[in-house]
């Protein structure tokens, strides 16, 4: 089982002097995470949502943190792939150009940008974001591969080379984002990897590996995007873990409830997220976020849309937030579960830096040692 870490630079109160900030110290955290024993780093790609992701080029962060490190895993996780957001070559470029300068550490996930406001900063429509990023994803796995290179779909590409060659054979490892169970068909059918929403916790997950491992059962080889199958399944799971288990608990769950309601603000119109009171305790937060959930739930009722995990997990609090022996246990039920990766989401908006900084350095002494001694 591999462990990562993901990043969304999000931040309360944003000022281009604590935005700035919060970047550095995104890279700070990655530097650690390879000395403390994580495989992989990914950072996201959002575009113009203020206080949910303020990492609008992930991979100037991603080479800047690979310049940094030496073995850690280099992941976007993910691009958005629709076609107004960047052609499909400069994908590949960029890509193939990290894989190169890291030492072919890469791995690439492909998403939509399907924010109604990431959308119009870049004039995409919603009915294209599903066929461009699967366009996208065989464009670039073919032209990696190939010395001369031209395609002629949607779009017409070439003749020509795809320069720098990756250092990967045949590339970089494709991912997708998969946050529904028919993304995660789809993830399956074209033989890449899934990065799965944890945060319904570990019965979801569970569901999402069985959803995910019968469509690669029963698929063909004719929607494959790459001779390069990549069947890994990466599960998010938020955490906090200090020596102060209480304060761990708090800190993870105001952490969360941000979270949480930055979502539901750019993706259901909700309000602007706050800070909340330092004062503020672990059981208020989970008061919040149950409060909120049952909002959601009844909005999607009044709109005819079933409440799906997806929709309403966030509010779930019971992640490894506490000590390490409470990151451990939420881990073994991954593991039970079969999942190949946990991803760690540390770094959220009202979370201070000592505190990411000690979770990634109690993660790396005693969550990470305990499974790997399991390993053999």
């Amino acid at each position: 089982m591999k462990f990562s870490m993901i990043f969304e630079a999000q931040l309360v109160d944003p000022t281009p002097e604590r935005e700035r900030q919060v970047i550095h110290d995104c890279v700070e955290q990655a530097v650690l995470a390879e000395e403390m024993g994580f495989d992989r780093i990914w950072a996201v790609e959002h575009h113009s949502l203020t206080r949910y992701a303020h990492m609008s080029a992930s991979e100037i962060f991603l080479t800047w943190v690979a310049a940094r490190t030496s073995r850690i895993r280099i992941g976007h996780g993910v691009v958005t792939m629709p076609f107004g957001y960047q052609h499909p070559v400069r994908v590949a470029e960029r890509a193939a150009m990290l894989d190169v300068l890291s030492g072919g550490r890469v791995d690439i996930g492909a998403g939509r940008g399907a924010t109604r406001q990431e959308m119009s900063m870049y004039g995409v429509r919603p009915e294209d974001t599903y066929p461009q990023t699967e366009e996208a994803l065989r464009i670039f796995s073919s032209a990696w591969k190939e010395e001369t290179f031209e395609w002629h779909g949607s779009i017409d590409i070439g003749p020509g080379a795809i320069l720098p060659r990756p250092v990967q054979d045949p590339h970089p490892p494709l991912f997708m984002a998969c946050s529904k169970h028919d993304t995660l068909k789809l993830a399956a059918e074209l033989g890449i990897g899934a990065l799965v929403m944890g945060f319904a916790g570990a019965d979801d997950v569970r569901a999402m590996r069985k959803v995910y491992d019968e469509a690669i059962a029963t698929r063909g080889a004719e929607r494959l995007v790459s001779t390069g199958v990549n069947d890994h399944f990466s599960a998010l799971c938020p955490t906090i873990v200090l020596d102060d288990a209480e304060r761990a608990l708090r800190l993870g769950t105001r952490g969360q409830r941000f979270f949480a309601e930055s979502i539901a603000h750019w993706y259901g119109n909700g309000p602007e997220p706050t800070g909340y009171a330092d004062d503020e305790s672990a059981d208020s937060h989970v008061a919040a976020l149950a409060r909120r959930r049952e909002e959601l739930v009844a909005r999607l009722h009044e709109a005819n849309i079933p409440a799906r995990p997806v929709d309403t997990g966030t509010y779930n609090a019971e992640h490894a937030y506490g000590s390490a022996e409470t990151a451990i246990a939420y881990v073994e039920q991954l593991r039970r579960i079969g999942v190949d990766e946990v991803m760690c989401l540390i770094q959220m908006g009202t979370v201070p830096q000592e505190a990411c900084m000690e979770t990634i350095r109690q993660w790396g002494e005693k969550v990470i040692p305990h499974f790997r001694a399991l390993e053999g």
